[in-house]
């Protein structure tokens, strides 16, 4: 689905929100061309952005941006479309593109709770390149307006729910109910999916929680993953916001930087750009010693 977002609004919205997307762009064309060098658009999963010119280039262009995304490279490549009738354009002229995959955030949130300390972290999170979802049993918890980057997700069974939502996620047990917590930190320990599980309460709490688990035969080992109190204990204060900004600041160090180098080679290198620039008759390039 196309939006008429233009593409450097899509650009700043995907990196708000942690969306990944590729960025294109009319690097040259020759002859007849439906639009001109520099021109851009932004293909995400869903939908695409701006416009490059419509047709069948924009639908082929979209088509290999999408088969980038869907095999995660996140790279920049290039490509050459004669505009024949092959794409069902016959303007006689060429178009060359580059296609910059971007990964967006792999930072991934699952909160089950719509309480004060919920809703105060979602102020934050809403800032930040993570993508949250919201869980709740009750559809009238949520509040009518919630940021770009969470999706709310209503269910009768939470715990029944969990492990789908929590796979490769950070998981945070916020709700208002005791039982509540403690079936989504068995259904979590369960699965053992999950990528952290964070429980709210007192180490009064954390303790009963640890006999019980215990007893239902869970090891000491899958019980030490469950963080109980959450948040960082060298950030003071017990109200909603205060309480929020502890578990942000200990979310954000669990998340870490990557721990892959990014390769010495990135972009587009020289050679491949002389080639194709060359073969859409732009001799403009020069190459210096």
């Amino acid at each position: 689905m196309q939006h008429r977002m233009m593409w450097y609004q899509a650009v700043a919205e995907c990196e708000r929100q942690g969306e990944p997307y590729v960025l294109v762009t009319i690097l040259g064309v020759a002859g007849s061309v439906p639009r001109e060098p520099s021109s851009k658009m932004v293909v995400t999963g869903e939908h695409s952005y701006d416009t490059i010119g419509g047709g069948h280039l924009e639908y082929q262009v979209i088509a290999r941006a999408r088969e980038q995304l869907a095999a995660e490279r996140f790279e920049s490549h290039m490509e050459h479309f004669p505009l024949g009738a092959s794409l069902g354009q016959c303007c006689g002229g060429s178009v060359s593109v580059l296609l910059e995959g971007q990964r967006g955030s792999d930072a991934r949130l699952v909160v089950f709770g719509a309480g004060h300390v919920a809703r105060a972290l979602m102020t934050i999170m809403g800032q930040l390149p993570w993508r949250v979802t919201w869980v709740d049993s009750r559809e009238d918890g949520f509040p009518q307006e919630v940021p770009d980057n969470v999706n709310v997700h209503f269910s009768d069974d939470p715990a029944g729910d969990a492990a789908s939502l929590c796979t490769n996620a950070h998981a945070l047990i916020l709700t208002h109910n005791h039982q509540l917590d403690y079936e989504l930190c068995r259904a979590l320990l369960n699965a053992g999916s999950a990528s952290s599980i964070g429980l709210i309460g007192s180490q009064a709490k954390a303790d009963r929680f640890r006999k019980r688990l215990e007893h239902r035969g869970h090891t000491t080992q899958q019980i030490a993953r469950i963080r109980c109190p959450v948040g960082r204990d060298d950030v003071p204060g017990k109200r909603p916001m205060e309480v929020a900004v502890s578990i942000t600041a200990e979310l954000l160090a669990m998340a870490g930087s990557p721990t892959k180098a990014p390769s010495k080679r990135r972009g587009v290198g020289w050679p491949e750009l002389r080639s194709l620039m060359q073969a859409n008759g732009d001799n403009t390039l020069t190459e210096h010693s």
